[in-house]
């Protein structure tokens, strides 16, 4: 008689279902305690979280095609850094907000493409590529700045993480539809479009990909310029909440945003992953990081339980790649 133990519908349905255990997991566990429990479930704490999500999800969503496709991107934290650096220094030379949202993003992608076509085009490990990008991006970042914040004046960019009525759900800051809108996007690119098919195909076989008529490589070079896209994005966000561009912002942002990933169901051999699941991985750890400025753990505290949830997200992975393979 055939059983579900191990078979691709069993796997499919821990993948989906797995990280919305693993929240209710998170949030149950600081409901625990008496002190935090009647202000987590307000609308004022839950605004927070969600605005706190915005950066990290958007992340994902690029961190989501590169790790689907086989890839990591270690840059991430740096670029958040320089393209909020370069955003708030167009502000402060005079050009218009939208210019200077255009600029940002563009930064993004263009170190997106410097990556892809070093992986890409040069056949590099995306592990040292990304490694020395991370390097670089914040060295030009703290070079433009000076080694300091760039403070410009007052613009509409500052309205899109504004917390307005901070003591109701609602309204919810507009860069929160923006990730919400930017998902939905993503999720029909990964699903309903050829590239997000050969997103999976390189991600679960690079070698028979290339022999079916993927240009593999061209791919890649389109991936990580997509997924720099919304690193720019991020960096956008990230001025907008803090109404200036710091060059020393965001670091370890990126282990935030792969552990995100991989809490929501991507494998980081390639081949699997879901932009609901990424989704969802940046909540927990938007909530972990309330819940512990809530329990009054100090700083040191919070980077060992992210560490923690990290080396078990890894895990986690592992456990799905071998319940795969029957191993």
């Amino acid at each position: 008689m055939p059983t579900l133990n191990g078979s691709p519908f069993t796997r499919r349905l821990f993948n989906i279902l797995g990280p919305f255990f693993g929240l209710l997991l998170v949030i149950g566990l600081f409901c625990l305690s008496s002190t935090v429990r009647p202000y987590f479930f307000t609308g004022a704490n839950f605004k927070i979280i969600l605005t706190q999500t915005v950066i990290v999800a958007i992340g994902t969503l690029g961190m989501t095609i590169i790790i689907v496709s086989g890839g990591i991107d270690l840059s991430v934290g740096s670029v958040v850094a320089l393209t909020s650096v370069v955003g708030a220094t167009a502000l402060l030379k005079g050009l218009g907000v939208f210019t200077s949202a255009l600029l940002t993003i563009a930064v993004g992608a263009g170190v997106g493409l410097l990556n892809g076509l070093a992986i890409g085009g040069l056949r590099m490990m995306p592990f040292i590529v990304t490694l020395g990008m991370m390097g670089v991006a914040r060295g030009i970042a703290k070079w433009l700045s000076g080694s300091q914040t760039v403070n410009p004046a007052e613009s509409a960019i500052n309205n899109i993480m504004e917390l307005k009525e901070p003591t109701q759900l609602l309204p919810l800051p507009f860069g929160v539809w923006i990730a919400v809108g930017l998902a939905l996007a993503m999720a029909a690119l990964m699903r309903e479009t050829v590239f997000g098919r050969y997103i999976f195909a390189i991600g679960a076989n690079e070698a028979a990909a290339r022999l079916s008529g993927i240009r593999v490589h061209l791919q890649k070079v389109l991936i990580y310029t997509l997924a720099g896209v919304c690193f720019g994005i991020a960096g956008l966000m990230q001025l907008s909440r803090l109404t200036q561009g710091d060059p020393t912002v965001a670091i370890g942002l990126e282990l935030d945003i792969i552990a995100a990933v991989v809490i929501g169901g991507a494998s980081l051999s390639g081949g699997s992953g879901s932009i609901l699941g990424s989704m969802i991985g940046a909540l927990i750890m938007a909530v972990l990081r309330n819940g512990s400025n809530q329990m009054g753990w100090p700083t040191y505290m919070q980077e060992i339980i992210i560490g923690v949830v990290i080396i078990i997200a890894v895990g986690l992975d592992k456990l799905r790649q071998r319940a795969g393979t029957g191993g």
